[in-house]
Protein backbone atom coordinates (compact mmCIF):
# COMPACT_ATOMS: atom_id res chain seq x y z
CA UNK A 1 0.00 0.00 0.00
CA UNK A 2 1.30 3.43 -0.95
CA UNK A 3 1.65 4.90 2.52
CA UNK A 4 3.99 7.07 4.55
CA UNK A 5 4.35 5.80 8.10
CA UNK A 6 5.77 7.86 10.95
CA UNK A 7 6.21 6.05 14.25
CA UNK A 8 7.53 7.48 17.50
CA UNK A 9 9.51 10.08 15.57
CA UNK A 10 11.61 12.34 17.80
CA UNK A 11 14.25 14.94 16.94
CA UNK A 12 16.29 16.72 19.61
CA UNK A 13 18.44 19.77 18.86
CA UNK A 14 20.37 20.46 22.06
CA UNK A 15 17.76 21.49 24.62
CA UNK A 16 15.02 21.85 21.99
CA UNK A 17 12.80 18.91 21.07
CA UNK A 18 11.58 19.87 17.60
CA UNK A 19 9.63 16.63 17.08
CA UNK A 20 8.29 14.73 20.06
CA UNK A 21 7.20 11.07 19.77
CA UNK A 22 5.19 11.76 16.63
CA UNK A 23 3.16 8.97 14.98
CA UNK A 24 0.81 9.11 11.99
CA UNK A 25 0.09 7.60 8.58
CA UNK A 26 -0.37 9.33 5.24
CA UNK A 27 -2.65 7.25 3.03
CA UNK A 28 -3.05 7.25 -0.76
CA UNK A 29 -6.00 8.54 -2.73
CA UNK A 30 -6.51 11.77 -0.77
CA UNK A 31 -4.66 15.02 -0.16
CA UNK A 32 -3.43 15.09 3.45
CA UNK A 33 -2.85 18.54 4.92
CA UNK A 34 -0.03 19.00 7.42
CA UNK A 35 -0.75 21.92 9.74
CA UNK A 36 0.84 23.53 12.76
CA UNK A 37 1.91 26.95 14.07
CA UNK A 38 5.34 28.35 13.28
CA UNK A 39 7.94 26.27 15.09
CA UNK A 40 5.60 23.28 15.43
CA UNK A 41 8.04 20.91 13.72
CA UNK A 42 6.41 20.46 10.30
CA UNK A 43 9.51 21.14 8.20
CA UNK A 44 11.69 19.06 10.53
CA UNK A 45 9.25 16.15 10.23
CA UNK A 46 9.34 16.37 6.44
CA UNK A 47 13.13 16.41 6.49
CA UNK A 48 13.12 13.33 8.70
CA UNK A 49 10.75 11.51 6.33
CA UNK A 50 13.08 12.34 3.43
CA UNK A 51 16.21 11.20 5.27
CA UNK A 52 17.76 14.68 5.29
CA UNK A 53 18.06 14.58 9.07
CA UNK A 54 18.59 11.62 11.39
CA UNK A 55 15.94 11.10 14.08
CA UNK A 56 16.86 10.98 17.74
CA UNK A 57 14.30 8.20 18.13
CA UNK A 58 11.58 6.50 16.10
CA UNK A 59 11.47 6.15 12.33
CA UNK A 60 9.72 7.20 9.14
CA UNK A 61 9.17 4.87 6.21
CA UNK A 62 7.73 4.99 2.70
CA UNK A 63 6.13 1.68 1.68
CA UNK A 64 7.90 0.17 4.67
CA UNK A 65 11.37 1.42 3.73
CA UNK A 66 13.44 4.41 4.84
CA UNK A 67 13.77 6.97 2.06
CA UNK A 68 17.52 6.32 1.82
CA UNK A 69 16.83 2.67 0.95
CA UNK A 70 14.60 3.45 -2.03
CA UNK A 71 15.90 2.63 -5.48
CA UNK A 72 15.55 5.51 -7.96
CA UNK A 73 13.99 7.68 -5.23
CA UNK A 74 12.98 10.51 -7.58
CA UNK A 75 10.61 8.13 -9.38
CA UNK A 76 9.12 7.15 -6.04
CA UNK A 77 8.99 10.43 -4.07
CA UNK A 78 8.78 14.02 -5.29
CA UNK A 79 9.54 16.69 -2.71
CA UNK A 80 9.57 20.47 -2.44
CA UNK A 81 11.06 21.82 0.77
CA UNK A 82 12.90 24.91 -0.43
CA UNK A 83 12.06 26.50 -3.78
CA UNK A 84 15.18 28.69 -3.54
CA UNK A 85 17.51 25.67 -3.70
CA UNK A 86 18.75 26.40 -7.23
CA UNK A 87 22.00 27.74 -8.68
CA UNK A 88 21.20 31.37 -9.58
CA UNK A 89 23.30 31.26 -12.79
CA UNK A 90 21.71 28.07 -14.10
CA UNK A 91 18.66 28.28 -16.36
CA UNK A 92 15.39 26.64 -15.35
CA UNK A 93 15.78 24.08 -18.13
CA UNK A 94 19.35 23.18 -17.17
CA UNK A 95 18.43 23.02 -13.48
CA UNK A 96 15.91 20.30 -14.29
CA UNK A 97 18.18 18.55 -16.81
CA UNK A 98 20.98 17.96 -14.33
CA UNK A 99 18.47 16.58 -11.82
CA UNK A 100 17.08 14.28 -14.53
CA UNK A 101 20.51 13.05 -15.61
CA UNK A 102 21.64 12.50 -12.02
CA UNK A 103 18.62 10.24 -11.52
CA UNK A 104 18.77 8.37 -14.82
CA UNK A 105 15.68 10.08 -16.25
CA UNK A 106 15.10 11.09 -19.84
CA UNK A 107 15.59 14.82 -20.40
CA UNK A 108 12.42 14.73 -22.52
CA UNK A 109 10.56 14.78 -19.23
CA UNK A 110 12.01 18.26 -18.57
CA UNK A 111 9.94 19.79 -21.39
CA UNK A 112 6.84 18.03 -20.09
CA UNK A 113 7.09 19.36 -16.54
CA UNK A 114 8.04 22.87 -17.70
CA UNK A 115 4.84 22.90 -19.74
CA UNK A 116 2.87 21.44 -16.84
CA UNK A 117 3.94 24.19 -14.43
CA UNK A 118 3.71 27.01 -16.98
CA UNK A 119 7.41 27.85 -17.26
CA UNK A 120 8.07 27.00 -20.91
CA UNK A 121 8.39 30.68 -21.80
CA UNK A 122 11.17 31.24 -19.24
CA UNK A 123 12.96 27.90 -19.58
CA UNK A 124 16.13 29.60 -20.85
CA UNK A 125 16.20 32.27 -18.14
CA UNK A 126 18.54 32.06 -15.14
CA UNK A 127 16.78 31.12 -11.92
CA UNK A 128 18.49 33.93 -10.00
CA UNK A 129 16.10 36.36 -11.65
CA UNK A 130 12.97 34.35 -10.84
CA UNK A 131 10.23 35.76 -8.66
CA UNK A 132 9.09 33.81 -5.61
CA UNK A 133 6.12 32.44 -7.53
CA UNK A 134 8.26 31.36 -10.50
CA UNK A 135 10.66 29.68 -8.09
CA UNK A 136 7.76 27.76 -6.55
CA UNK A 137 6.68 26.55 -9.98
CA UNK A 138 10.23 25.42 -10.75
CA UNK A 139 10.38 23.59 -7.42
CA UNK A 140 7.12 21.84 -8.26
CA UNK A 141 8.52 20.91 -11.68
CA UNK A 142 11.51 19.29 -9.98
CA UNK A 143 9.21 17.41 -7.59
CA UNK A 144 7.16 16.08 -10.53
CA UNK A 145 10.17 15.23 -12.70
CA UNK A 146 10.17 11.52 -11.86
CA UNK A 147 6.37 11.16 -12.13
CA UNK A 148 6.43 10.04 -8.47
CA UNK A 149 3.95 7.97 -6.50
CA UNK A 150 4.40 10.24 -3.46
CA UNK A 151 4.48 14.01 -3.14
CA UNK A 152 5.79 15.79 -0.02
CA UNK A 153 5.40 19.54 -0.35
CA UNK A 154 6.23 22.26 2.17
CA UNK A 155 4.31 25.50 1.48
CA UNK A 156 3.97 24.90 -2.29
CA UNK A 157 1.63 27.86 -2.91
CA UNK A 158 3.80 30.42 -1.15
CA UNK A 159 4.20 33.41 -3.48
CA UNK A 160 1.74 32.19 -6.10
CA UNK A 161 -1.04 34.37 -7.50
CA UNK A 162 -4.70 33.22 -7.27
CA UNK A 163 -4.48 31.46 -10.63
CA UNK A 164 -1.36 29.62 -9.51
CA UNK A 165 -2.91 28.63 -6.19
CA UNK A 166 -5.97 27.25 -7.98
CA UNK A 167 -3.71 25.34 -10.37
CA UNK A 168 -1.75 23.73 -7.50
CA UNK A 169 -4.98 22.77 -5.74
CA UNK A 170 -6.37 21.10 -8.86
CA UNK A 171 -3.05 19.39 -9.58
CA UNK A 172 -2.74 17.88 -6.10
CA UNK A 173 -6.35 16.69 -6.07
CA UNK A 174 -5.96 15.08 -9.49
CA UNK A 175 -2.73 13.36 -8.44
CA UNK A 176 -4.44 12.00 -5.32
CA UNK A 177 -7.36 10.73 -7.41
CA UNK A 178 -4.85 8.62 -9.33
CA UNK A 179 -4.23 6.70 -6.11
CA UNK A 180 -1.02 8.50 -5.22
CA UNK A 181 -0.03 9.78 -1.78
CA UNK A 182 0.11 13.54 -1.16
CA UNK A 183 1.32 15.30 2.01
CA UNK A 184 1.25 19.10 1.85
CA UNK A 185 1.80 21.83 4.43
CA UNK A 186 0.51 25.39 4.14
CA UNK A 187 -0.18 28.43 6.28
CA UNK A 188 -3.01 29.44 3.92
CA UNK A 189 -5.77 27.75 5.86
CA UNK A 190 -8.58 28.94 3.60
CA UNK A 191 -6.81 27.26 0.70
CA UNK A 192 -6.08 24.11 2.69
CA UNK A 193 -9.78 23.88 3.52
CA UNK A 194 -10.48 23.59 -0.22
CA UNK A 195 -7.58 21.26 -1.01
CA UNK A 196 -7.15 18.64 1.72
CA UNK A 197 -9.53 15.87 2.71
CA UNK A 198 -7.56 14.74 5.76
CA UNK A 199 -5.58 16.72 8.33
CA UNK A 200 -2.58 16.02 10.51
CA UNK A 201 -2.10 18.85 13.00
CA UNK A 202 0.92 19.20 15.26
CA UNK A 203 1.99 21.69 17.92
CA UNK A 204 5.38 21.91 19.63
CA UNK A 205 6.35 18.69 17.89
CA UNK A 206 3.42 16.67 19.25
CA UNK A 207 0.39 15.31 17.44
CA UNK A 208 -2.70 17.45 18.05
CA UNK A 209 -5.17 15.93 15.57
CA UNK A 210 -5.29 13.24 12.87
CA UNK A 211 -8.72 13.12 11.25
CA UNK A 212 -10.78 13.98 8.15
CA UNK A 213 -11.08 17.70 7.39
CA UNK A 214 -14.86 17.88 7.95
CA UNK A 215 -14.56 16.02 11.23
CA UNK A 216 -11.80 18.34 12.47
CA UNK A 217 -13.85 21.45 11.74
CA UNK A 218 -17.01 19.96 13.22
CA UNK A 219 -15.24 18.77 16.36
CA UNK A 220 -13.39 21.99 17.09
CA UNK A 221 -15.82 24.72 16.15
CA UNK A 222 -19.40 25.63 17.00
CA UNK A 223 -22.26 25.80 14.52
CA UNK A 224 -24.99 28.42 14.25
CA UNK A 225 -28.48 27.88 12.88
CA UNK A 226 -29.96 30.83 10.99
CA UNK A 227 -33.74 30.81 10.69
CA UNK A 228 -36.35 33.24 9.35
CA UNK A 229 -40.12 32.75 9.66
CA UNK A 230 -43.21 34.10 7.89
CA UNK A 231 -44.53 35.10 11.34
CA UNK A 232 -41.46 36.03 13.45
CA UNK A 233 -43.43 36.35 16.66
CA UNK A 234 -44.70 32.80 16.44
CA UNK A 235 -41.16 31.46 15.96
CA UNK A 236 -39.86 33.54 18.84
CA UNK A 237 -42.54 32.22 21.20
CA UNK A 238 -41.88 28.64 20.12
CA UNK A 239 -38.15 28.99 20.77
CA UNK A 240 -38.76 30.51 24.21
CA UNK A 241 -41.25 27.80 25.18
CA UNK A 242 -38.76 25.11 24.08
CA UNK A 243 -36.01 26.74 26.13
CA UNK A 244 -33.88 27.46 23.07
CA UNK A 245 -31.59 30.47 23.46
CA UNK A 246 -31.36 32.75 20.42
CA UNK A 247 -30.19 36.12 19.16
CA UNK A 248 -32.01 38.30 16.67
CA UNK A 249 -30.40 40.34 13.94
CA UNK A 250 -31.42 41.75 10.56
CA UNK A 251 -29.89 40.14 7.48
CA UNK A 252 -28.37 42.09 4.58
CA UNK A 253 -31.87 42.94 3.32
CA UNK A 254 -33.05 44.13 6.70
CA UNK A 255 -35.21 41.05 7.33
CA UNK A 256 -35.32 39.77 10.90
CA UNK A 257 -33.43 36.52 11.43
CA UNK A 258 -32.93 34.32 14.49
CA UNK A 259 -29.48 32.90 15.21
CA UNK A 260 -29.19 29.85 17.44
CA UNK A 261 -25.86 28.49 18.67
CA UNK A 262 -25.26 24.83 19.46
CA UNK A 263 -28.32 23.51 17.65
CA UNK A 264 -29.00 21.91 14.26
CA UNK A 265 -31.31 22.58 11.37
CA UNK A 266 -32.97 19.24 12.13
CA UNK A 267 -33.90 20.37 15.65
CA UNK A 268 -35.21 23.79 14.64
CA UNK A 269 -36.98 22.50 11.55
CA UNK A 270 -38.74 19.83 13.61
CA UNK A 271 -39.81 22.40 16.20
CA UNK A 272 -41.24 24.71 13.53
CA UNK A 273 -43.09 21.83 11.86
CA UNK A 274 -44.65 20.70 15.14
CA UNK A 275 -45.87 24.26 15.80
CA UNK A 276 -47.12 24.80 12.26
CA UNK A 277 -44.72 27.67 11.63
CA UNK A 278 -43.85 28.43 8.01
CA UNK A 279 -40.11 29.00 7.58
CA UNK A 280 -38.63 31.22 4.90
CA UNK A 281 -35.02 30.33 5.69
CA UNK A 282 -33.31 27.55 7.60
CA UNK A 283 -29.55 27.18 7.28
CA UNK A 284 -26.52 26.22 9.31
CA UNK A 285 -23.15 27.95 9.33
CA UNK A 286 -20.02 26.46 10.79
CA UNK A 287 -16.81 28.13 11.87
CA UNK A 288 -13.94 28.06 9.41
CA UNK A 289 -10.88 25.81 9.40
CA UNK A 290 -8.91 28.82 10.64
CA UNK A 291 -11.11 29.19 13.73
CA UNK A 292 -10.97 25.45 14.43
CA UNK A 293 -7.18 25.48 13.95
CA UNK A 294 -6.65 28.41 16.32
CA UNK A 295 -8.85 26.81 18.96
CA UNK A 296 -6.95 23.52 18.68
CA UNK A 297 -3.40 24.86 18.59
CA UNK A 298 -3.69 27.99 20.72
CA UNK A 299 -1.67 26.57 23.60
CA UNK A 300 0.96 25.16 21.23
CA UNK A 301 1.92 28.46 19.58
CA UNK A 302 5.60 29.08 20.19
CA UNK A 303 5.66 32.74 19.15
CA UNK A 304 2.48 34.56 20.08
CA UNK A 305 1.79 38.24 19.45
CA UNK A 306 0.35 40.41 22.15
CA UNK A 307 -3.25 41.60 22.02
CA UNK A 308 -4.10 44.61 19.89
CA UNK A 309 -5.39 47.62 21.74
CA UNK A 310 -8.05 49.24 19.57
CA UNK A 311 -8.10 52.34 21.75
CA UNK A 312 -4.69 53.54 20.52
Amino acid sequence: MRMINVEGLTKQYGQVRAVDDLSFEVKPGIVTGFLGPNGAGKSTTMRLILGLDNPTAGHATIEGQPYRSLKNPLTKVGALLDAKATHPNRTAENHLKWIARANGLSTKRVDEVLTLVGLTGVASKKTGGFSLGMGQRLGLAAALLGDPEYLILDEPVNGLDPEGIHWVRTLLQNIAKQGRTVLVSSHLLSEMAQTAEHLIVIGRGKLVADMPMHEFVRSHSASTVVVRAAVPGALENALKEAGVAFNTAPDESGRMTYRIDGSTTDDIGRLAFERGIALLELSETRASLEEAFLETTGEAVQYQAGSVDNND
